[in-house]
C-alpha cells in the first residue's frame, strides 16, 4: 500500500528527506549535510555535486527505516535563486552561485539602468536586488561570457535534482520564478529578461507547474537509493513558497512568519500586484501568488549578539533579556546587518545601535535586538497591507526563532496580531510532501493538500494588551533611524 510521500528540503545548509502521510504526520526523517564556500568577499558557492550525494544520503537513510513500497512520490522544496549551469551529460560547469552571493552589485544598477527598475519588478515580481539569479548570470555573461554561451542549461536546485533523479530537464514555475527571468503572470520565461541574462531560451529547463510529474526515478538512482524504480517525481516550489503552503497560506488574509536565519514573511494573494514593499512570486497552487518581505538579519542576528556579547548561551540571555522592561531602556537596534531588502533595496545599509548609555548591559542589547527585528517586520507588513489592499487576521510563525518565547511575545504585540505557532519543523518539506500527494492523487488540489495536511498549531501567542500603545510610538521612532543614517551608510561603504 503506497499511504507514504517523501518532501524533500534542499536548503542552503543540508538536505532533509521527510516520509509523511496522508494526514501530513510525519513518520521518518533523515538528513545530509554540505559546506558552501565564500572565495572571495561576498561571493557565496557550494558544489552542485554536495547536493547530490546529500540526497542519496538521504534518501538512503530513509528507505533503511521505512518500507520503500509505500512511498507514492516525492516532490523538492529548495533553497531558490541559487543556480548552476550544467554540459549535456547535467555535469557542473561552475560551482553554483548561492542566494547569498554579492558579487553581481554592479549589474544589479547596469540592468536597472538599462532596462528601467520599474519594469525590471513588474516583469518578474521583484524588485532588482542581487538576490535573483539574473544579475549573477549578467556577471557571467561579462566575466565568462565564451562558457556562459556554450552551456547546456541554467539549472536551479530543483532542476538539477530531478534531473539527477529522472534523467529529465525540467523544473516547476514555482522554482524558476526567484530566478527573476520568469514572467509570473504568464507562467512562462520572459524573453527580455532571459536575453538581459546572456541565455537563449533552449538553454532553459522545461516548466511544469507545482505537483505535476516531472518524470520518474531511473533504475540506477533507485539502486543507489533503495527506492523503487519509477517512482513518480512530482515538481515542487521554492522553500518560501513551500514554507507557506505547508503552514496553510492558500487563501487572502492568511499570512506566515518564517523566523530563520533571515525573517521571511509571505502572504497569499490572489492578484498580481508589485511592490518595493514585498517580492511577488509564484503560488505552489494553480493559481494565486506569494508577496514575501525578508529580513535578511534575522535569528542569525540573534546569534551574533549570543557570540559577541560573550554571555553565555542564547537562553540565559534571553532570561536576562526578559528583566529589562519593554523599550530596553531607550536603547534601540536597526537590524540591518547584512543590508536592507524591502522596501529600501540598499546594499549600503549596515546595523544601527543608538540610545546606547553606561547602564546598558548585554541583556538590553538582545532585547533591543528583538525588538527591532519585530520593529521591521512591522513596518514591512504595514506596507505590504497598505500596496495590496488586504490586512492579514493573523500569522502562523515557524522555524528556530519559535524557540524564543521573548520574540513571539514581542512580535505579537508589535503587530498586534496573534501568532499561531506551528508545531512543524521543516514546514518547507512539509509543503513539498502537500505537492507529491496532490501528484499521486490523494487531493483534487495542492490547495486541499494544503487544508487535510495540515498541523494544527501547537501554541497561539497573543498581543499583550496594556503594551500595544507603547510599541506603536517605538514604531513611529523606530521607522525614522533608516533615513537618518542612510547617507552616512552610503559614506562609509565607499570611504
Amino acid at each position: 500500500m503506497r499511504d507514504l510521500v517523501i518532501g524533500i528540503d534542499a536548503s542552503t545548509t543540508a538536505i532533509k528527506a521527510v516520509a509523511m502521510r496522508q494526514d501530513g504526520m510525519e513518520v521518518a526523517q533523515t538528513r545530509a549535510t554540505y559546506p558552501l564556500s565564500s572565495p572571495a568577499p561576498g561571493h557565496f558557492e557550494q558544489d552542485a555535486e554536495h547536493w547530490w550525494t546529500a540526497l542519496l544520503e538521504a534518501l538512503s537513510a530513509l528507505t533503511r527505516v521505512v518500507d520503500p513500497a509505500r512511498f507514492a512520490g516525492l516532490s523538492i522544496a529548495h533553497q531558490r535563486e541559487t543556480f548552476t549551469l550544467i554540459d549535456a551529460a547535467g555535469k557542473p560547469l561552475i560551482p553554483a552561485i548561492l542566494w547569498l552571493d554579492e558579487r553581481a552589485r554592479p549589474q544589479v544598477a547596469r540592468l536597472s539602468e538599462e532596462l528601467g527598475r520599474d519594469a525590471i519588478r513588474e516583469w518578474s515580481g521583484k524588485p532588482p536586488d542581487p538576490t535573483p539569479a539574473l544579475y549573477a548570470l549578467a556577471w557571467l555573461k561579462e566575466h565568462r561570457c565564451d562558457l556562459l554561451r556554450s552551456v547546456h542549461a541554467i539549472v536551479d536546485v530543483h532542476a538539477f535534482l530531478v534531473h539527477r533523479l529522472t534523467g529529465e530537464l525540467v523544473t516547476s514555475t514555482a522554482s524558476a520564478d526567484p530566478l527573476g527571468i520568469f514572467s509570473p503572470v504568464t507562467g512562462n520565461w520572459h524573453p527580455k529578461l532571459v536575453q538581459a541574462a546572456g541565455l537563449t531560451e533552449d538553454q532553459l529547463p522545461r516548466l511544469v507547474a507545482p505537483g505535476e510529474l516531472c518524470g520518474t526515478l531511473t533504475r540506477e538512482t533507485a539502486g543507489l537509493t533503495g527506492l523503487p524504480e519509477a517512482l513518480p517525481i512530482f515538481a515542487g516550489a521554492g522553500d518560501g513558497q513551500a514554507a507557506g503552503l505547508g503552514m496553510g497560506v492558500t487563501e487572502p488574509g492568511k499570512a506566515y512568519l518564517s523566523l530563520g536565519s533571515g525573517v521571511v514573511s509571505g502572504m497569499f494573494s490572489d492578484r498580481y500586484v508589485t511592490s518595493d514593499a514585498y517580492r511577488t512570486l509564484t503560488a505552489p497552487i494553480p493559481s494565486g501568488f506569494m508577496l514575501e518581505t525578508v529580513l535578511r538579519s534575522g535569528m542569525q542576528l540573534a546569534d551574533w549578539a549570543v557570540r559577541t556579547l560573550n554571555a553565555g548561551s542564547a537562553a540565559e540571555l534571553e532570561a536576562l533579556a526578559k528583566t529589562v522592561p519593554p523599550g530596553a531602556e531607550g536603547m534601540m537596534v536597526l537590524p540591518y546587518w547584512a543590508g536592507v531588502m524591502n522596501p529600501y533595496w540598499d546594499e549600503a545599509a549596515r546595523g544601527v545601535i543608538i540610545g546606547a548609555a553606561l547602564h546598558h548591559k548585554p541583556a538590553h542589547i538582545f532585547r533591543a535586538t528583538l525588538e527591532g527585528i519585530a520593529f521591521e517586520q512591522a513596518i514591512a507588513t504595514a506596507a505590504m497591507e497598505k500596496s495590496c489592499g488586504v490586512k492579514a487576521t493573523g500569522f502562523v510563525a515557524a522555524g528556530g526563532g519559535t524557540n524564543c518565547r521573548l520574540l513571539l511575545d514581542i512580535m505579537a504585540t508589535v503587530l498586534d496580531r496573534p501568532l499561531s505557532v506551528s508545531p512543524v519543523n521543516e514546514a518547507a518539506a512539509l509543503g513539498g510532501g502537500m505537492l507529491a500527494a496532490t501528484g499521486a492523487g490523494w487531493f483534487a488540489s495542492a490547495s486541499e493538500a494544503g487544508l487535510a495536511m495540515r498541523v494544527e498549531a501547537a501554541e497561539t501567542i497573543y498581543p499583550v494588551a496594556e503594551l500595544r500603545h507603547f510599541y506603536r510610538k517605538k514604531v513611529a521612532i523606530y521607522r525614522d533611524i533608516y533615513p537618518a543614517t542612510r547617507d552616512l551608510h552610503r559614506r562609509l561603504l565607499n570611504d
